[in-house]
């Protein structure tokens, strides 16, 4: 997937990064307006001087360089005139954009927290830490590793050491660090986070860093089990055939919905490899991982079970 680079001419915008509910919101909904004047990129990239490109990672929900009066251009080019209803949603939620900005640069917030950390991670990864940072609802489906979002540090060093074996101690450490503020998001946040991992029982077979490091990580997940907004499963490996061997590993993203608006973003879904990633939004592609996820749901064993399990091969390990 290509880069993306997220600017705006305003001072204030530049202290923000990511993709942020009303924006993913106005990016939709101009990129309805333009199919629906039967406008292509290319044409209403070259209305704004702005390229194709451009303009797709706008209507995706990514930051570009555009100011206002080209929005107000670009609604025009798409007939959409003033004053209409569909016009001022437009232009309310780059308002709220905006907004989003200044308070964020009054607080101090850490809106974009993530960039700090940019030469740590794959550029692909960068929008997917901008939409797990506004998610309400994370569910994760593993073939072979611990989710990120539940590593233990010990483990998190060596899958980092067998990634990049010649990275730098200073390097790893910053990677650390990346992964410990993600994972304070689901305490931060537990009133409005939730997650629900299910697991292949492969992931506790797989021992990055040696039996110490997997009875650390395992010890850490019985602990997890504990908490009131994280739901985990191991599905185990004499179940019987499951989608999940079919669908392989991701991760489904929800998202709240607007609190000055009627509007709801649609859920992402997100598949890493080894060379990129895909962010897929098609309801039908929605709904065919929700079946999925009820259908390895049917075959996982119950949190309880799983945290007995996780405690056995935590003692298993660990001798």
């Amino acid at each position: 997937m290509e880069q993306s680079v997220w600017s705006f001419p305003d001072s204030e915008a530049n202290e923000m990064a990511g993709s942020t509910l009303p924006l993913r919101a106005m990016g939709r909904l101009l990129r309805g307006h333009r199919m629906h004047a039967g406008k292509s990129q290319l044409a209403a990239g070259l209305h704004i001087e702005i390229s194709p490109q451009t303009l797709g990672r706008m209507e995706d929900g990514q930051k570009i360089k555009i100011s206002t009066v080209q929005i107000g251009s670009l609604l025009d080019f798409y007939a959409i005139g003033e004053p209409s209803p569909e016009r001022s949603e437009i232009l309310g939620l780059w308002d709220e954009v905006k907004q989003e900005i200044r308070v964020a640069k009054r607080s101090g917030s850490s809106a974009g927290w993530w960039r700090a950390y940019s030469d740590q991670y794959a550029y692909h990864f960068d929008q997917y830490l901008a939409l797990e940072a506004t998610a309400c609802g994370i569910t994760v489906f593993q073939l072979a590793l611990i989710p990120g979002l539940l590593q233990h540090p010990d483990y998190r060093r060596a899958m980092i050491r067998i990634a990049d074996p010649e990275l730098s101690a200073v390097d790893i450490e910053r990677r650390l660090e990346l992964a410990a503020r993600r994972q304070s998001m689901l305490t931060e946040r537990a009133d409005t986070v939730g997650m629900k991992c299910l697991l292949s029982e492969a992931v506790l077979g797989h021992r990055p860093g040696g039996r110490e490091v997997m009875a650390a990580q395992c010890r850490f997940l019985a602990e997890l089990t504990t908490r009131p907004n994280i739901a985990l499963r191991i599905v185990p490996s004499d179940a019987d055939g499951h989608l999940g061997l079919v669908v392989q590993s991701f991760t489904l993203l929800e998202f709240p919905p607007l609190s000055s608006r009627n509007l709801t973003e649609p859920p992402v879904v997100y598949v890493e490899g080894y060379e990129g990633a895909l962010y897929l939004e098609h309801s039908s592609v929605i709904e065919r991982h929700r079946r999925a996820i009820a259908n390895i749901e049917q075959v996982a064993l119950s949190e309880s079970d799983t945290k007995q399990l996780f405690s056995r091969f935590a003692e298993e390990f660990g001798t």
